[in-house]
């Protein structure tokens, strides 16, 4: 039974052999709290109480030189063998050397340290203890030594120089720590290396070797702050001719460089403590003038607060220009095509009226000619040619400028795809100012070849009218016609430039053109003027043939209702009165108007809202005739006004509902009745017949 159950993934035991037996969960019969709580704080101090006493060794006290020899010898064994076996540990050789020091052998102190040094010499801090140890035991000449030799195998490390000329200095050897301290320079530390050996010269008063030093530290350090210390030094020693004679060589110097506006700065404000106002904002401008507008934050803002202290009202204006105008260069420096801020620039520059400035921010604001030529990218950077000609001509009254500007601005414009009408314009009206028509001629004509747009066509014309020129005129309005024969406007202004120079029968020529044409944009317009056109010369006939001509094109409501009130009032001024004249005149009108309602209601019984407006103008034209007008010929024929409701389908959800005008005319209403009485007729012989089977 057993030898069954065995399992060979087990080792042929059986899984009851295998299992194991985690102990019951007690169970926890009393929840209430204990009577006695005990804290985190009482088990910790239990455990403490608890904890058994550290075992130390035994204190040995040392009381012939035989133990003593004894100790060092077995010291000295277990220092050698942590030696022999960490060599690389500097602490371990500290600790030796510092032992034999506390035992008073120096010289075996001296030999470790050596030891050492020749493990790592490179290692500067072996070097300071071994100096600091001789120090110590005032082993002067020994320290000299190690100090020597360290800052020649290490003249980069600065601490070593530091203290090696502090210990001569403590010990009185001025001479001897000037010497380090050349020995040092030749070295060419760092900054604060050399400001180190000034004040070492100015604590003994030797200023002139302290000058002498900060000409050899400008020289080894040509930088701003170093310019600066020696100007300050020698405005602290009361030098002033000196101090500005450094900030000048300074400016000669470093005017170009990128920390330049703190010596400019600084410069500004020794002349304000000299109080010498003029030379501090004569040096202001210059650093304004030279140093490049990002960098020169911190300098508009002493500037500014200079003038508001020492200037008077036009230098305080000018300073905050100065302030505006670096936000400007701000600006335009980081998007150099946000013409906007170009705008905003000139118009600055132009407030403050300096003409070569204005002139070099239009030049600077013209130079960002727009990425592609598309004309949305062109539209707000044209107006800066535009303001840059009229400020030439308006302001700097600079004729030849003005004229160059325009010439550069129209060379610039790729007018293969895209013009603009309004630089053509504008130089055309400049040259007629300066009385130079045939080179205005010139430059609209060259504009019509190059770029035809309906804007130079109708101001080309309009400044030949101006002067009297008509046959130059009707060419231009052929030129134009040509380009644009479906311009509407065109035709008929030349129709109306012909009536107003009383040729007749070439105005009627024109418009007769102008209808024939295939395609036209307002073709409405060009009817009414030839209509309007043919009224006021009386001519009714050419009226009524030419609305005949309309109504062959076109059936729409406007038309036949314009059509009806001309008939209404086609009679002379002088025969308003002739009563027989007026009957015919409604008649012909009331002809038209059924005619138009016979139209709507057999060829477009669609519209009937066209058709009831037809009939309620017919209402009015009948009701303004007075006793002639015959108002119920039109009631029975207009419609009654029915609200009724249609489905909208819905792209989503339920269709909706909207409400609208119908109109239900005479002729419907009586269809319906009759359909109703033969609906009525066959339900009764449908009923007669089923009784009768």
């Amino acid at each position: 039974m057993g030898s069954r159950d065995a399992d060979p993934s087990l080792g042929y035991l059986t899984r009851k052999e295998t299992e194991v037996k985690l102990p019951r969960p007690t169970r926890v019969k009393n929840k209430t709290p204990a009577p006695i709580q005990i804290t985190a704080e009482q088990i910790l101090r239990e455990a403490r109480e608890r904890q058994e006493a550290e075992i130390r060794p035994p204190k040995q006290k040392i009381t012939d030189p035989t133990e003593l020899a004894d100790y060092r010898l077995r010291k000295r064994k277990e220092f050698e063998a942590l030696i022999s076996r960490v060599r690389w540990n500097k602490s371990v050789w500290v600790k030796y050397a510092k032992w034999e020091e506390s035992q008073k052998d120096f010289k075996r102190a001296r030999s470790i340290w050596e030891r050492a040094l020749e493990v790592d010499y490179r290692d500067h801090t072996m070097w300071l203890k071994y100096a600091d140890v001789e120090m110590k035991n005032k082993f002067v000449n020994h320290a000299r030594n190690v100090w020597d030799r360290a800052v020649t195998l290490l003249p980069r490390v600065d601490q070593l120089w530091y203290k090696y000329i502090h210990m001569e200095e403590m010990l009185g050897n001025v001479a001897g720590a000037r010497q380090i301290f050349e020995r040092w320079m030749g070295w060419m530390p760092d900054q604060q290396g050399w400001l180190s050996y000034i004040k070492f010269e100015l604590r003994y008063n030797e200023i002139e070797r302290a000058r002498a030093i900060f000409e050899r530290f400008v020289q080894c350090h040509p930088k701003v702050s170093a310019w600066i210390r020696f100007a300050k030094f020698e405005m602290k020693n009361g030098e002033i001719g000196r101090a500005r004679n450094c900030y000048e060589r300074a400016v000669d110097k470093l005017a170009d460089d990128e920390e330049a506006e703190q010596l400019f700065v600084a410069f500004a404000e020794f002349e304000e403590k000299c109080k010498e106002t003029e030379r501090a904002r004569c040096i202001y401008k210059f650093a304004l003038d030279h140093i490049p507008k990002g960098r020169a934050e911190d300098l508009y803002r002493k500037f500014v607060a200079f003038e508001k202290q020492y200037g008077d009202r036009e230098g305080i204006e000018d300073a905050i220009v100065g302030k505006r105008r670096f936000q400007y260069e701000d600006e335009v420096r980081k998007n150099p095509r946000n013409y906007d801020t170009w705008f905003d620039y000139i118009r600055l520059e132009e407030s403050v009226g300096n003409k070569e400035r204005i002139r070099e921010v239009y030049e600077r604001a013209i130079a960002n000619v727009p990425p592609a030529e598309e004309k949305r990218y062109w539209q707000r950077y044209i107006y800066l040619w535009i303001n840059y000609a009229l400020y030439e001509e308006l302001d700097a009254e600079d004729m030849e400028r003005t004229r160059d500007v325009y010439r550069e601005c129209l060379k610039l414009i790729p007018h293969q795809k895209f013009s603009f009408a309004k630089i053509w314009l504008l130089a055309a009206q400049f040259e007629i100012r300066q009385l130079r028509l045939k080179e205005a001629r010139l430059l609209l004509g060259e504009a019509i070849g190059r770029a035809p747009k309906d804007k130079i066509f109708k101001k080309y014309i309009e400044i030949e009218l101006h002067f009297g020129n008509i046959d130059r005129c009707r060419k231009l309005y052929e030129k134009y016609l040509e380009w644009s024969p479906e311009n509407c406007y065109a035709w008929s202004k030349f129709a109306e430039l012909e009536r107003s120079l009383y040729e007749t029968d070439r105005a009627r020529a024109i418009f007769e053109l102008a209808i024939d044409q295939p395609a036209l944009d307002m073709p409405e317009l060009l009817w009414k003027a030839y209509i309007d056109f043919e009224i006021s010369e009386g001519e009714f006939e050419r009226t009524r043939a030419l609305y005949e001509r309309l109504l062959n094109r076109t059936k729409h409501l406007k038309v036949w209702i314009s059509y009806a009130k001309f008939e209404a009032s086609a009679m002379d001024p002088e025969a308003e009165e002739d009563i027989e004249l007026k009957k015919n005149c409604l008649q012909r009108a009331r002809d038209v108007f059924e005619r138009a309602v016979s139209y709507f209601r057999n060829s477009a019984p669609e519209l009937k809202e066209e058709r009831a407006m037809l009939l309620e103008e017919w209402l009015n034209m009948e009701s303004g005739f007075a006793e002639l007008g015959d108002v119920s010929l039109v009631r029975a024929k207009l419609p009654k006004k029915l609200k009724k409701r249609r489905q909208i389908d819905m792209e989503d959800g339920p269709a909706a509902y909207e409400e609208y005008i119908d109109y239900l005319f005479p002729e419907e209403t009586q269809t319906t009745n009759l359909k109703i009485l033969e609906a009525a007729y066959k339900w009764k012989k449908q009923r007669v017949a089923s009784e009768e089977d």
